[in-house]
């Protein structure tokens, strides 16, 4: 007998291949569509140069007295541009995109003239004073503003503009062009225009195969991983919107259990069975382990932290016991952070990172002295993970490492806020950082990211506001006494 999860196995890749058979079709009409059109180009004139192009799809900006009256420029103009700009190679990508922000943008002459004259009315009366004030405004949009917004009206051009912001943050600095197009982002993506869908083992399979592929955090192994993911004691959560459909643009995993876990082993590794009927009476509490952006150009675009609350409320509807929610985190930078520590500190001769008796283990265990040579051996441990082999190394590290760890978390900053781009996302949200969890993932990835330790950021629902409200004005950040127990051991150990 055929055991259940090949045939599922094999059902799922039928489903997959007549994808790929109708993709490919797709495919094929849109590269005779994309020849089509590059024909009728070529038969109205070839299109010599990037400024042709750009001098024919990127039209004045109509008057202040006719900006609402002016007929928008013909569907083709966008059309024309998108297969363009998608012919060319990346360093021409890059020289097209600049020639747009530097060339095709604001009339900063028109400002500066319009900017005197509001100096020169505010003597004047208030109707005045607001209807020059609305003309500087209006002088302040650039003229390929109008291009983004015709774009973004045709068929996959909103999809289009977002991969286009993906290469802008890629390949080019342009601060205008990057600001006006991801004020249009976030418009276009703004919260009552996201769909909350839960994907199910029922969804589409080319959506299984995106929230497989788009996974960040813990890889997906088979299909068999991802039923699992999708299963029993378990949720996954996508937003997606109406101008992009079939693409996910943020996705959420998380774990329905009984307390808080303390290891990403127990979630990704350890399941019930397959078709197992859940037992509501063991769920109460809900693990965020992957929260994965899928979509480059919307960095920047507040998605996530959206979409954390309404799974919150979605998850409150379908249990309405269920009275804990955490994260269950990495720390991805940790360990490169802690290299460069050590560097630090071997140029400088200072060891303090250690106390004397665990520095002496570290001797002991790879046969230095410890100074220098015990701090080499140590770099050298932690780039190769070696360390992770030894059970009396993972002994002796344990406490050196958690602190630091946590001094990492809490005290590292950027600007007066957490260093750690994890640590911030939930900071930000109103989470507490509640616990760090030392062996959490064994994984070469997380031994490798952050020496296998993971944190729980807690959200205490009466709290997150509050706690919101404190990191972002005043770059507080709410930790239990664990972590700052740590902290204080890190402060006392390296005399900071």
């Amino acid at each position: 007998m055929i055991p259940q999860h090949i045939i599922w196995t094999l059902r799922s890749g039928v489903r997959c291949w007549q994808h790929r058979s109708v993709l490919g079709t797709v495919l094929q009409v849109e590269a005779l569509e994309f020849r089509s059109v590059r024909s009728r180009s070529t038969s109205a004139g070839p299109v010599r140069s990037m400024e042709e192009i750009l001098t024919r799809v990127v039209v004045p900006l109509p008057t202040y007295e006719t900006r609402e009256k002016s007929p928008p420029p013909p569907e083709s103009n966008s059309v024309e541009f998108m297969h363009f700009y998608r012919s060319l190679e990346k360093e021409e990508k890059s020289q097209l995109l600049a020639k747009l922000s530097h060339d095709f943008g604001v009339d900063h002459k028109g400002v500066s003239e319009l900017a005197g004259k509001l100096l020169d009315t505010q003597q004047r009366d208030l109707a005045t004073i607001l209807q020059v004030e609305d003309r500087l405004r209006y002088s302040l949009t650039p003229r390929y503003k109008q291009l983004l917004n015709h774009i973004s009206r045709v068929e996959s051009g909103v999809k289009f503009l977002v991969d286009l912001r993906a290469d802008l943050l890629e390949i080019i600095s342009s601060k205008d062009l990057n600001g006006t197009l991801k004020s249009l982002l976030s418009e276009w993506f703004s919260v009552g225009l996201l769909r909350l869908e839960r994907i199910t083992w029922q969804s589409p399979c080319e959506i299984l195969q995106k929230i497989s592929q788009y996974e960040a955090v813990h890889p997906v192994r088979n299909w068999t991983d991802i039923k699992r993911r999708v299963g029993p004691y378990r949720r996954c959560y996508a937003f997606t919107h109406a101008a992009m459909p079939g693409e996910p643009l943020v996705v959420l995993h998380v774990a329905l259990t009984e307390d808080i876990s303390d290891n990403i082993q127990s979630i990704v590794r350890e399941f019930a069975t397959l078709d197992s009927e859940e037992d509501v009476s063991k769920v109460n509490t809900a693990v965020f382990y992957s929260i994965s952006s899928t979509q480059a150009g919307l960095q920047g675009v507040e998605l996530g932290n959206v979409l954390i609350k309404r799974v919150v409320r979605e998850l409150q509807s379908e249990f309405p016991h269920m009275s804990q929610f955490s994260s269950l985190s990495p720390i991805p930078g940790f360990s490169s952070w802690l290299q460069g520590l050590l560097s630090q500190h071997r140029k400088e001769g200072r060891v303090e990172l250690l106390t004397d008796c665990e520095w002496g283990k570290v001797a002991d265990v790879t046969n230095t002295t410890p100074d220098t040579n015990a701090l080499d051996a140590l770099r050298k441990l932690i780039s190769t993970g070696d360390w992770t082999r030894s059970e009396h190394l993972v002994h002796i590290l344990e406490p050196a490492l958690m602190r630091l760890c946590a001094w990492y978390l809490y005290g590292e900053k950027r600007r007066g806020y957490a260093l750690n781009p994890v640590a911030n996302f939930h900071l930000q949200n109103g989470a507490t950082m509640w616990r760090l969890n030392w062996h959490a993932d064994t994984s070469p990835r997380g031994v490798a990211n952050s020496c296998g330790i993971m944190v729980n950021y807690r959200y205490f629902l009466q709290e997150t506001t509050s706690n919101s409200a404190a990191y972002m004005h005043n770059k507080i950040i709410t930790a239990t006494e664990q972590v700052l127990s740590l902290v204080s051991q890190f402060q006392k150990n390296s005399k900071l």
